[in-house]
């Protein structure tokens, strides 16, 4: 298979569209009868990272490369930065919005369920210059 590549837009507090690039990309891997367990990592990671850039970050983008070997999934926004990554990784710490909270999302697992799910992990994040996540999936 050649490489293919997409590259989804996240608005920021659109909480009406948030999650839909995840439901294009699951279809998409669907379609290339790729592996249930493998699709629902991918969907898993690409939801929570939506949902982060629309709680937490200003516009981003969400970024898909399946090739024969592996998926790249890469998510990127222009948000206020994590102040501190390494809290921001910790089962149940979360800095969302009590509005958010009621509305059943920042439950602090966001970036935690990202790590687990995927078999390569990195972060990056800026004060001020947003943050950029990446992760490798193998086939």
């Amino acid at each position: 298979m050649s490489v293919l590549k997409k590259t989804f837009h996240i608005n920021k507090k659109d909480f009406i569209h948030a999650g839909e690039a995840s439901i294009k990309i699951k279809n998409l891997l669907k379609s290339l009868n790729t592996d249930p367990k493998l699709i629902r990592r991918v969907a898993v990671c690409g939801y929570e990272g939506e949902m982060n850039v629309v709680m937490h970050g200003g516009e981003g983008f969400l970024n898909i490369q399946i090739n024969t070997g592996k998926i790249l999934l890469n998510i990127s926004d222009d948000g206020p930065g994590i102040e501190d990554i390494e809290r921001a990784m910790e089962k149940g710490f979360s800095t969302a919005l009590d509005k958010y909270r009621e509305m059943g999302f920042g439950a602090g697992m966001g970036l935690p369920n990202m790590k687990e799910n995927s078999d390569h992990f990195t972060i990056e994040s800026e004060k001020n210059r947003g943050t950029r996540v990446g992760m490798v999936f193998f086939r």
